[in-house]
């Protein structure tokens, strides 16, 4: 069944409206008709059962046959700094990112970034990788779809980040994976995690030193050397093992 996101504001009692890009989705791609059933979601815990009465240029209205509440989102809001990669690796960390719960993914510029991008490109790529994220949080049964931030330099990251309650930079001369299970098994349910991960080549040591001097903890992901695209992955499916109810 196709699942839509619409603002709380869109559904009312026992009707609903979709507007918005979905409208042309629904009538002209996908060629729904009256009568059929959607799922929707509106930013909360709570799933709607949905059946189209009308599609019109601008809207489509729904009726709303059910409410379930199913609590799919994770109990912690966890934003991803990740370092620019190359190519088109982005798109397959925000895809993958989004299906392991992950709340915002933010690019970051740091040192060893070969990866330049001048405003208006990384507009256009922030859009692209924002549709992303809505097309991955539909296909795994989100509730919510995570926000896709413009990039930022590695300080403004930190800076930003510095108020979380938990910060995790995966690091290779980390403590072994004793001492990262038992920061992972320490994280309390409701916090607020920070999650940095290093672009080809990794940070600097600079980069390292100057996070731990505001509170940001290394953590290993094992004794292998992971790919950019992979390390994220590692340490959400660790946040997720340990988070998920």
């Amino acid at each position: 069944m196709y699942h839509f996101f619409v603002k709380p504001e869109q559904i009312s009692g026992d009707r609903a409206v979709i507007t918005g890009p979905d409208v042309n989705h629904i009538g002209n791609v996908l060629r729904m008709k009256p009568g059929e059933k959607v799922l929707l979601s509106a930013g909360e815990d709570w799933e709607y059962l949905c059946g189209i009465e009308e599609i019109t240029k601008e809207e489509v209205r729904l009726t709303v046959f059910e409410e379930n509440r199913d609590v799919r989102e994770l109990p912690a809001s966890i934003t991803l700094w990740q370092g620019l990669p190359k190519s088109d690796k982005m798109e397959l960390i925000v895809q993958k990112a989004v299906e392991l719960g992950v709340s915002r993914i933010v690019p970051v510029e740091t040192k060893r970034c070969i990866v330049k991008l001048d405003p208006k490109k990384a507009e256009n790529r922030v859009r692209r990788w924002q549709a992303i994220a809505e097309s991955a949080a539909k296909q795994s049964g989100r509730h919510r779809i995570p926000e896709v931030g413009m990039p930022v330099s590695f300080r403004e990251a930190l800076k930003e980040a510095s108020s979380d309650q938990v910060r995790l930079i995966p690091y290779e001369l980390a403590e072994g994976m004793d001492a990262t299970r038992k920061i992972i098994e320490e994280i309390p349910e409701g916090s607020r995690i920070s999650v940095f991960i290093g672009p080809e080549g990794g940070f600097e040591e600079t980069e390292i030193r100057e996070a731990e001097a505001l509170g940001f903890r290394p953590v290993t992901l094992g004794k292998r050397i992971l790919r950019t695209e992979t390390a994220g992955l590692v340490i959400l499916s660790f946040l997720l093992l340990k988070l998920e109810n």
